[in-house]
């Protein structure tokens, strides 16, 4: 474990008044899980996902990542990298066991918890329930305690606010702490490449490029002006981040806007027959994360994507919540009809539930999941 030259084990009081906050992100979180449990894996290069010629990276060991495979890395690209890559099926109940436990190690220091995912999160610990003293003594402890009740290596940042807590956690993965003081905030953005900020794609980044914006630094340098003329209204949080400023409390109880899933083919697909009965297997998988988020909503949709990568959708809504799986597959079989038959072949299916009760999940999630339908 390493730490930043002035970072200590004992936190100073000069944060008084200011948020204490932890960003907790496990080390390769799914292909770490599979080398827990499987000893075979251990040391080797692993690709969660699948294996075939549409295939994609869901999470690669830190063995593989040294060939540079990265999560949504096309499978035959990451192959390429690392001939030796071994590629296994993800188990999604083993990686929602393992995230329920830590969790649980969560709440055990704080009621406040932001999960963002099944293997990050944010916690505020502001309050100190348990008296241990500094938000970075708690941050170990929490690790402490995640590598003895799972097996599991995580790594932490703790610092002022999300941002930086969150930029804090990666700096010295795997198995690290990284401390950002009150004071520090500005300095340690001004030293990361622009690349690093969330929030700030490829794209983005080659923008910003053109522009002469390659570190904090050179973005804290542009005025809100320039930042509005050519950002528009993403320009006050880079304003903001570009100085260490991030406001946002942590909220424990996250919105979730809509549970689903999609699958891309290995071979396109056309015919009705087929697409029918990928709609019958896409239902299946998605109202199981429906009943396991307990989430009630009004509104399907049906999303498709032909091999010329053109994106077609088409949503139906009740006045009411969709009562059972029944309805929800009808729907879906419904909406796939109206399109039939199809123009081009589909490379990639998926349906989502949307329009949902807002006290009826409290577990975030992305609006769909691919992961589920490898």
């Amino acid at each position: 474990m390493t730490r930043p030259p002035d970072s200590s084990d004992q936190e100073s009081d000069e944060a008084d008044g200011l948020r204490k906050i932890i960003h907790v992100d496990m080390d390769a979180f799914f292909a770490s899980v599979e080398q827990r449990d499987n000893p075979d894996l251990r040391g080797k290069p692993v690709a969660v996902g699948g294996s075939g010629g549409r295939g994609v990276v869901a999470a690669a060991s830190y063995e593989a990542r040294k060939f540079g495979v990265r999560s949504a890395m096309p499978s035959v690209t990451a192959k390429r990298l690392c001939p030796d890559l071994i590629f296994v099926r993800h188990r999604f109940d083993a990686y929602k066991e393992a995230s329920q436990q830590i969790r649980e190690i969560f709440h055990y220091f704080t009621p406040h918890v932001e999960p963002l995912s099944l293997d990050e999160a944010y916690l505020d610990v502001t309050e100190d329930i348990r008296g241990i003293g500094n938000a970075t003594r708690i941050a170990e402890l929490i690790r402490q305690r995640i590598k003895h009740t799972t097996n599991l290596t995580a790594s932490a940042g703790v610092s002022y606010n999300k941002f930086i807590a969150k930029l804090a956690s990666d700096q010295n993965k795997p198995d690290g702490v990284c401390v950002i003081k009150p004071g520090q905030g500005a300095a340690f953005v001004a030293s990361l490449p622009i690349r690093r900020f969330h929030g700030v794609g490829p794209k983005g980044a080659e923008k910003m490029a053109r522009l002469g914006i390659e570190t904090g630094a050179d973005l804290a340098a542009k005025d809100i002006a320039f930042l509005r003329a050519n950002f528009g209204s993403s320009a006050d949080y880079l304003y903001r981040a570009a100085r260490g400023i991030d406001l946002r409390p942590v909220r424990t109880n996250r919105i979730r806007k809509s549970v689903g899933g999609e699958r891309t083919f290995s071979e396109d697909i056309s015919s009705g027959s087929a697409l029918r009965e990928t709609m019958d297997r896409i239902i299946d998988i998605v109202w199981e994360r429906i009943e396991r988020a307990e989430a009630q909503g009004r509104t399907v949709t049906l999303k498709m994507k032909y091999n010329d990568f053109t994106l077609v959708s088409r949503a139906r809504s009740l006045p009411q919540n969709i009562p059972d799986k029944a309805e929800f597959g009808r729907i879906g079989h419904a909406l796939l009809e109206e399109l039939l038959p199809l123009p081009l072949p589909i490379r990639l299916m998926g349906l989502t539930l949307s329009n949902l009760d807002r006290g009826d999940h409290n577990e975030p999630a992305p609006d769909t999941a691919q992961l589920s339908l490898l």
